[in-house]
C-alpha cells in the first residue's frame, strides 16, 4: 500500500458525532463512579481514574476509532443507528481528549500524593466538562482549540 500513511486515514481525520457524545457520557460515568468511591476504596477509585486517564491518553495521542469507547459504539450501537449523516473534524476532539487527560492525570497524581481536595477538585472538574458535554453536545476542548487554532487576518 504504498503512498499510504495512518495520518491519510479518513476514520483518524474524522469522527462520528454519536460517538463523541457516547465517549462523553461514558467518561462522565466513570469519574461519578471515582468520584464516589475513591474515599471508601481508594485502591479502585484510583484505579478507574487510572484507566480513565489512559483511555483519554489512547484518544488523544492515537485515536477516536480504536478507544474503548469507540469500540463498544462500534459493536453495540453504532448497529442500532447506521452511518451518521455527517463526519466532524476529529482534531479539537483530540485536543479536548489531551486537556482531559492532562487534567485527569494531574487528578491521579494529587490523590497518589495525598492531596484529596485537589484530586477531587480536578476530578469533579472533568466530570463536570465530560456531562455538558454528554447532555448538551458543547465541548469546551474543542472550543478552547478553535479559539488556539483560528485563522488570523493580516
Amino acid at each position: 500500500m504504498r503512498g499510504s500513511s495512518i495520518g491519510a486515514c479518513p476514520l483518524r481525520a474524522h469522527v462520528d458525532p454519536r460517538l463523541l457524545r457516547f465517549s462523553a457520557g461514558a467518561t462522565a460515568t466513570v469519574l461519578a463512579v471515582v468520584l464516589l468511591i475513591v474515599d471508601v476504596a481508594r485502591p479502585l477509585g484510583l484505579g478507574l481514574l487510572a484507566s480513565q486517564v489512559a483511555v483519554f491518553a489512547f484518544t488523544a495521542f492515537v485515536s477516536f476509532q480504536w478507544s474503548v469507547w469507540a469500540q463498544i459504539f462500534a459493536r453495540v450501537i453504532w448497529p442500532r443507528l447506521g452511518a451518521p449523516a455527517g463526519l466532524e473534524d476529529a482534531r479539537p476532539h483530540r485536543f479536548a481528549q489531551f486537556v482531559g487527560f492532562v487534567v485527569t492525570a494531574l487528578a491521579l497524581t494529587t490523590f497518589v500524593l495525598g492531596v484529596d481536595v485537589a484530586g477531587y477538585g480536578l476530578t469533579a472538574l472533568a466530570f463536570g466538562v465530560a456531562t455538558l458535554n454528554a447532555s448538551t453536545g458543547l465541548c469546551l476542548g474543542c472550543k478552547a482549540y478553535q479559539r488556539i487554532h483560528r485563522p488570523t487576518t493580516a
